[in-house]
């Protein structure tokens, strides 16, 4: 593009000086506006290559028609979606290259807030990223299908990661994202620029931002159900508290050993306070929280404590949740699944 200094008018022709140089700006804008930004080529290429193998999901629950959005993560026909879609629902289909497959649940996790589905066809499948590499204000893409439309990207960034909502605590952190969603695409994935799933869309509020789930707690269910054939959370008995001052840099205390629990078995006690699980660092009580989610029933786990003045090392083998420990997510009005339930007949 040349610069405005070196326009000159045909020979012969003159414009007056405010003419002319309205005639240069338009030019520029009109070839500023044909020229797409880099972000821009970026969300394109990611829709490009990624839409390929994300799917329209319909079903029927007990409040009737839904749908949904899904993709795939194994070139076998398994694919991720939300709970809400895909959790409750009976006579599962998914849209797939202009067709209709017919898909059946694997496992359904409530406390997660996701499904994992089979449709037994040959599939494309999204690479599996990292939200341990995002940061605030990361862009972010994700891939629907909002109410009727057809698959349409979205475009977003990062604005928080939380552990609780609402005055309740999500089982692991979650991923707050400015972007837009609509109802009809729970369970989409959310994308980095290279085109790595990095969460999938669970909740929306009204003030046009949404909640992801990052997605190693969903590949931590995956591996569950290769290995088991249904989510094993871990769990060894122990109640934590904030403590008044850190200790080796943590405050998480433990309050109470419960008796016949891995950790009364184990040798923890009251007072304990516990620095590390696995390779997670303890700072405060709802690190712990955290760590617990990718706790696997039968594995053994290091737990490391400060107790008078030592380091103690732990290997824990960890039990399966009692009945009824096992919680949901915080839920409120303010935050509605992405599920789409189909009006029914006659209203607007």
């Amino acid at each position: 593009m040349r610069r405005l200094s070196s326009f000159k008018p045909v020979s012969g022709f003159s414009l007056p000086a405010g003419l002319a140089f309205f005639a240069v700006t338009a030019s520029v804008f009109a070839q500023a506006a044909q020229e797409p930004t880099t972000i821009s080529r970026e969300v394109k290429d990611v829709f490009e290559r990624c839409s390929k193998a994300v799917v329209k999901i319909e079903a029927t629950d007990q409040h009737g028609p839904l749908s949904g959005t899904g993709f795939f993560v194994d070139p076998t026909g398994t694919l991720y979606t939300a709970y809400s879609v895909g959790g409750e629902a009976e006579n599962i289909n998914v849209e797939f290259k202009g067709k209709k497959y017919p898909a059946h649940q694997l496992m359904a996790d409530l406390r997660s807030g996701i499904a994992m589905l089979k449709v037994d066809l040959a599939s494309p499948a999204l690479p599996i990223g990292s939200s341990d590499q995002l940061e605030i204000a990361t862009p972010v893409v994700t891939i629907g299908y909002p109410l009727d439309f057809a698959e349409t990207p979205s475009f977003g960034m990062i604005a928080g990661f939380d552990r609780k909502c609402f005055g309740g605590y999500f089982p692991t952190k979650h991923l707050r994202v400015n972007l837009p969603p609509q109802r009809g695409e729970g369970g989409a994935p959310l994308l980095n620029l290279k085109g790595e799933v990095v969460g999938i869309l669970l909740y929306t509020f009204e003030n046009n931002s949404c909640y992801a789930l990052p997605i190693e707690a969903a590949e931590k269910l995956r591996s569950d159900y290769v290995r088991f054939g249904e989510p094993r959370y871990g769990w060894i008995g122990t109640n934590v508290q904030e403590a008044a001052a850190p200790v080796e840099g943590s405050r998480a205390v433990t309050t109470k050993v419960m008796k016949d629990t891995p950790a009364a078995q184990a040798g923890l006690k009251p007072g304990d306070v516990v620095l590390q699980i696995g390779r997670t660092k303890v700072h405060e009580p709802e690190d712990i929280l955290e760590a617990s989610f990718f706790l696997t029933a039968g594995d053994a786990v290091p737990i490391t404590v400060a107790r008078g003045g030592e380091k103690i090392t732990f290997q824990i083998q960890a039990d399966s949740y009692p009945d009824g420990r096992l919680a949901a997510p915080p839920s409120s009005n303010r935050a509605m699944p992405l599920n789409l339930q189909s009006m029914p007949q006659g209203t607007p």
